[in-house]
């Protein structure tokens, strides 16, 4: 498992450290973070509020304990987990309580949601996978045979001898219970090691612990860069929040794309419910209603959220949309503003409102275990070299920043990343690790349009006992669209810049 350990910073961002200004006898509680890539298949970002460095550290090692021995005991994809292991058996088996309690939650869950939720919708998205890489629509034959499979019982369970017996023969996963499960145990494991507070956010999936409220910002479906806009931020306090949604995951057939999350009792892609987030008191509840809610009618989802106390809901429909909970506008601070139905003006001779640049990068997977993410700087130079905007910056400890060489050359560009921290927790469609994009509306750190013409686009990369890497790459941007592929390089996999008409 490679993980990658990374404090983010998007945009704007104060270069202060707060642990080089408090006396060393006298510790205060605080946040501390510290995030990985490729954990569970995704990323995972951990805050704690701890009274030093050594407790925050000590709530780490507890959490990543707890999800290493989790995810031997529940992955997917580990050919030695006891999941893995189970569905290779046959008659009784006896299982460990963690993988016991997932399968009794999927079964208690699968009734609630009459079908909706079903550990062998695998064996649907594999229909849809195998349809799409032949370039057409499965048949209504391929369909129906996978509903059928999927409709039968799975397992039996014995709660006297703990053991589980496998019943069908159907491609089974257990993604989002085990995510959710996982999320929960790592907070109570930091917790329980010394940390007042614990924040752990897995792919998007997130649960809040302890004396500390936190401000989680809902990824907006239509628009889901790192520095995009958000649908909603709302303030969780000893809660979980989980988003599904179609955005990030799916099959495109013909210029059409198809959700990932399917109907198991049609075989259809779910695509009325385009994003659906929920917050409850358990992780396990929160995840299992985010998913059911992208598959259920809004009416349906009112119905199964009175049933669970504490849970409150906020669904995006196709056409835009916003259905929530009665409950929902106490937790919300603020709602994302309404599109504009028509691109801002601008001065004559400025960069086009109606544009913006997409930049797109996969940061390299390193075979090492505790590898840490390298420090990226994103910005946007003018012909004569001087910096105008610094749209994303990522970095662990301000001391470090000089290995950004290019970045970090001038205190300009270091002033033009103050003032304004975003590092907000957000919850969303799970990710794809190590794969992140961020967009440039033109402006310039003071918000005002910069002047149509010829720019300079940076990626810049330092890993700390690795490499340094620079992309640059001159761009035009006066209104006429253009596509580059950068080269990749040590710490960068890939990149690339899309000038485009701006998504609205």
């Amino acid at each position: 498992m490679t993980r990658k350990r990374f404090l983010t910073l998007l945009g704007s961002t104060p270069l202060l450290d707060a642990a080089t200004t408090t006396a060393a006898s006298h510790w205060e509680p605080r946040l501390f973070s510290f995030a990985y890539e490729n954990v569970l298949g995704t990323s995972l970002d951990l805050r704690f509020l701890a009274e030093s460095p050594a407790a925050a550290e000590n709530a780490e090692r507890a959490a990543l304990s707890v999800i290493d021995r989790l995810n031997r005991t529940l992955s997917a994809f580990r050919p030695d987990s006891e999941f893995r292991r189970w569905l290779q058996s046959s008659g009784p088996r006896p299982i460990s309580p963690d993988f016991f309690h997932i399968l009794d939650q999927f079964d208690d869950w699968r009734e609630r949601t009459f079908g909706a939720l079903n550990p062998a919708a695998e064996t649907i998205n594999r229909v849809w996978r195998q349809a799409a890489a032949e370039r057409r629509l499965p048949s209504r034959r391929e369909l129906d045979c996978a509903v059928a499979l999927a409709s039968q019982p799975h397992w039996s369970l014995d709660r006297t001898a703990c053991t589980a017996t496998r019943l069908s023969v159907a491609p089974l996963a257990l993604h989002s219970f085990a995510k959710s499960y996982i999320v929960d145990r790592a907070a109570d494991a930091a917790l329980a090691s010394g940390a007042r507070a614990a924040v752990v956010n897995i792919g998007g999936d997130l649960v809040v612990r302890g004396p500390h409220t936190e401000s989680i910002a809902i990824a907006h479906p239509l628009s889901d860069e790192e520095n995009g806009p958000r649908l909603a931020t709302i303030q969780a306090s000893n809660l979980a929040v989980a988003t599904s949604g179609n955005y990030r995951r799916g099959v495109d057939i013909a210029g059409l794309h198809h959700s990932h999350i399917v109907d198991p009792r049609t075989g259809q892609p779910a695509g009325q419910i385009i994003s659906a987030t929920v917050a409850a008191p358990s992780a396990i509840d929160a995840g299992a209603l985010a998913t059911a809610f992208s598959i259920l009618s809004p009416s349906e989802s009112a119905w199964l959220a009175s049933e669970k106390p504490g849970v409150e809901y906020l669904l995006v429909t196709r056409l835009g949309a916003h259905v929530s909970s009665p409950g929902w506008n106490r937790l919300a601070l603020a709602m994302a503003p309404a599109a504009q139905s028509t691109p801002a003006r601008s001065a004559a001779g400025t960069w086009d409102p109606s544009m913006e640049l997409l930049v797109q990068f996969e940061l390299a997977r390193i075979s090492d275990q505790r590898y840490r993410r390298p420090f990226v700087a994103v910005w946007v130079e003018d012909k004569d070299r001087f910096p105008v905007r610094t749209i994303a910056l990522w970095y662990d400890k301000p001391r470090w920043l000089p290995d950004l060489r290019a970045w970090s050359r001038a205190d300009r560009m270091r002033s033009m990343a103050e003032g304004t921290d975003i590092t907000t927790s957000v919850s969303s469609a799970t990710r794809s690790p190590g794969k992140y994009s961020v967009k440039w509306d033109g402006k310039d750190h003071q918000g005002k349009y910069v002047k149509a013409g010829v720019y300079t686009v940076f990626v810049e990369a330092a890993r700390e006992h690795g490499t340094y890497q620079i992309l640059r790459q001159e761009m035009e941007f006066t209104g006429k669209p253009r596509q580059v592929e950068l080269t990749a390089n040590v710490e960068i996999a890939s990149a690339s810049l899309d000038y485009r008409k701006a998504a609205r």
